[in-house]
């Protein structure tokens, strides 16, 4: 099962809580803009309520029968905070040019006292004009003077109806709080509405009130919106456990893993748990491995030591037993008996030499510096590598393809030199060696055959030959670790040796990867 990573969990986590506050204030700002439209719903519904009510007073006289065939016009709400200007407050009333017509002078009596219950229950603040703009009717003060400064009432007389966003000048002297139903509102809602006698404009109905505010709103959701809040950090919190439990305890865990292996204890490598993330898994299979490394590398480091000590055991034993001998019975032995000790020391010391150099060479071997990618011509390498084995008196003969291999040419050089060398100590007199290469069946392969027609490899000794220091010439002056640093060099170059079961003679596959 693919497994989110770290990032994952915590850019979904940190999505979620910030699309909480996010769509919070957007739902917000969209209910702000619908109470705006509920306001002015409710103020058409009223203005037309009231201009018929005027039209009827102005007559004077009962309404005629309706038609069968109405002229339906209905009004809906058009306001918008985020399209509309809030415009400045409205000027003030001013007295009129002319005085007001006297018929719509008597329509706007008998409907003051309406204005003025009306506005108790509605809260608008409503006036009725006549054709030129002078109020004839008002729930506030303005009776007798003229609005016909206003923008949207000059629209109304000019036989439009019109709907304006205004800003609203607080009142100072009364306190407001939240609880208060207008006043801490920052714009008012006006809403005019022609009144129209056979198509001509006979007056206009003002209405404007303060939309609900969102202070009101939240002030009376405070319980709900209080929940919400507690419900938000409730799952911040929840998100903050199961991330913790999810990233951070398996990574912990992973840590004091890390921390033992670093001090020297041999942790358990079995792990039944998992964790819910990739990371933690990667780093727990990076902490196995280099465990097993260590561990390997621990193992390594005792038999290497006791393997040495073990080789360096004899030639130091048998030096200091002649060197004692010489020191104690010099003086009565022979010239002769003198230089055979002599020379068996110097004997000694020479194969702690080679010793030394070898594990020198094996050091280096199996801990490679890192270097860039190297690649070599196959055939012409290893013609130069044979040249000097042909011409010291073993016969080289080489087949196959011209390829290139991803190899430097100094390590294969060392690689051979090694096998050829072994072929000159092991195989006898008359030996002959033969090294053809052809694909691999793994792609991007190549195999190389080395194969000599010597006495070959016996049944007993085939398990143990790439083992260090194990050797069969050893009175030769061999040191069992050639074939373990051509082994190493073979791996750190992606390589593999292996020796072949069948004969005649010995038969060393090498494969190498294709440059």
């Amino acid at each position: 099962m693919r497994k989110p990573r770290i990032r994952s969990l915590l850019l979904a986590a940190n999505l979620l809580l910030l699309a909480l506050p996010l769509g919070g204030l957007w739902m917000l700002r969209l209910y702000e803009s619908a109470l705006v439209r509920q306001t002015e719903s409710e103020l058409v519904a009223q203005g037309a309520v009231i201009a018929a009510a005027y039209r009827a007073a102005w007559r004077g006289l009962p309404a005629p029968p309706l038609p069968e065939a109405r002229d339906w016009a209905p009004r809906g709400a058009s306001l918008d905070l985020a399209r509309d200007t809030v415009l400045p407050a409205p000027p003030e009333a001013l007295p009129p040019m002319q005085p007001p017509e006297p018929q719509a002078q008597r329509a706007g009596a008998l409907l003051q006292s309406v204005l003025v219950e009306t506005q108790l229950v509605t809260l608008a603040a409503m006036r009725v004009m006549d054709r030129n703009g002078t109020v004839v009717a008002s729930s506030r003060e303005e009776l007798g003077l003229s609005l016909a400064a206003q923008q949207e009432v000059a629209l109304a007389l000019a036989g439009h109806p019109a709907s304006a966003l205004r800003a609203r000048v607080p009142t100072r002297s009364v306190p407001t709080h939240a609880s208060s139903i207008s006043r801490g509102a920052a714009l008012r809602v006006f809403v005019v509405q022609p009144v129209l006698e056979q198509g001509a404009v006979i007056g206009a109905v003002l209405l404007s009130r303060t939309p609900a505010t969102l202070d009101q709103i939240l002030w009376g959701k405070r319980f709900e919106i209080g929940g919400l809040v507690l419900a938000v950090l409730l799952a911040a919190g929840a998100l903050a456990v199961f991330i913790a439990y999810t990233v951070g305890r398996p990574i912990q865990a992973v840590a004091a893993q890390a921390r033992a292996v670093a001090a020297g204890a041999r942790v358990p490598l079995d792990r039944t748990r998992r964790s819910a993330v990739r990371e933690a898994d990667e780093l727990w299979a990076a902490i196995t491995a280099m465990a097993v490394t260590l561990e390997q590398r621990a193992d390594y480091i005792g038999a290497f030591a006791a393997e040495v000590s073990h080789e360096f055991k004899t030639p130091l034993a048998a030096l200091r037993g002649g060197l004692e001998l010489l020191q104690e019975h010099g003086a009565s032995m022979t010239e002769a008996e003198r230089e055979r000790f002599l020379a068996q020391a110097m004997g000694d010391v020479l194969r702690l030499d080679r010793l030394v150099r070898r594990l020198l060479e094996l050091a280096r071997a199996e801990a490679p510096q890192p270097r860039a990618p190297e690649r070599c011509a196959l055939a012409a390498t290893l013609a130069a590598i044979v040249e000097p084995y042909a011409e010291a008196g073993l016969p080289v003969t080489l087949a196959g393809p011209a390829v290139e291999v991803a190899i430097g040419r100094d390590m294969l050089r060392e690689v051979l030199a090694n096998l050829l060398d072994n072929i000159r100590q092991h195989a006898g007199p008359g030996a002959e060696c033969r090294i053809s290469w052809e694909p691999d069946a793994a792609p991007g392969k190549i195999g190389i055959l080395v194969a000599d027609n010597g006495r070959g490899v016996t049944s007993g000794n085939a398990p143990r030959i790439f083992d260090r220091f194990f050797t069969t010439a050893r009175n030769a002056g061999g040191t069992g670790l050639g074939l373990s640093i051509v082994r190493s060099r073979l791996e750190a170059a992606g390589g593999q040796i292996r020796l072949l079961p069948e004969g005649p003679g010995a038969r060393f596959l090498i494969t190498l990867p294709l440059a």
